[in-house]
């Protein structure tokens, strides 16, 4: 969305656009005449278009660049994490960025509590149910989600184990944590085996 403010003089009037952060991305000084509302116009659809479009030009050419950076990067540390179904290398850059040293943590269970996948028990009577986490680090959290989002859609095991836990009775919330809990286990296992094969470094 792009906003358009007019700022009126006698003679002259200022035309500047901004977007929805509130950045200039585009500004013009018109002379009032007959023709200036036409003018107004045209710089409106062609003009100012032109300006936004070679913005979001600059933009997808840097994300282009980070996105490299990034594979260069994951590439360099000889990981796996990438043969996880549901995991990219935006998402390997996270993982690795985050958590760095894997052997901070003992075993999953530290590991679960960092990414905010723990499971918390909400349980009322007979019914074993399990609450929304909100602590750890969001980030990981957020990768984590991702990633259980695509198991619990794809076939393999991931979608086996959410449509049992939905045979189950638990919601298609509660399946989501079982589920992103469970590969808190894995993503744990597979980052300790990395660093474990990983070649040493020099001194």
């Amino acid at each position: 969305m792009v906003i358009i403010g007019i700022d009126p003089h006698k003679s002259s009037f200022t035309a500047v656009a901004v977007n929805r952060s509130g950045a200039t991305v585009g500004s013009r000084r018109f002379v009032v005449n007959a023709g200036t509302a036409t003018a107004l116009v045209k710089w409106c659809r062609r003009d100012l278009a032109k300006d936004v479009l070679a913005d979001l030009r600059r933009i997808d050419s840097s994300i282009k660049a980070n996105e490299a950076q990034m594979r260069d990067a994951v590439a360099a540390t000889t990981t796996t994490l990438q043969k996880v179904h549901g995991i990219n290398t935006v998402s390997a850059a996270k993982l690795l960025g985050h958590i760095r040293d894997i052997t901070r943590f003992p075993s999953a269970d530290p590991f679960a509590g960092y990414t905010g996948t723990a499971l918390l028990a909400a349980s009322s009577g007979e019914n074993t149910r399990h609450r929304l986490n909100t602590g750890g680090n969001r980030q990981l959290n957020s990768v984590l989600h991702t990633i259980a989002v695509c198991r619990a859609r794809d076939p393999g095991p991931g979608r086996v184990y959410y449509q049992r836990k939905l045979d189950e009775g638990k919601t298609r919330a509660e399946a989501r944590r079982a589920l992103k809990r469970r590969l808190a286990n894995v993503l744990y296992r597979r980052m300790r085996r990395d660093q474990q094969h990983a070649p040493p470094t020099a001194a």
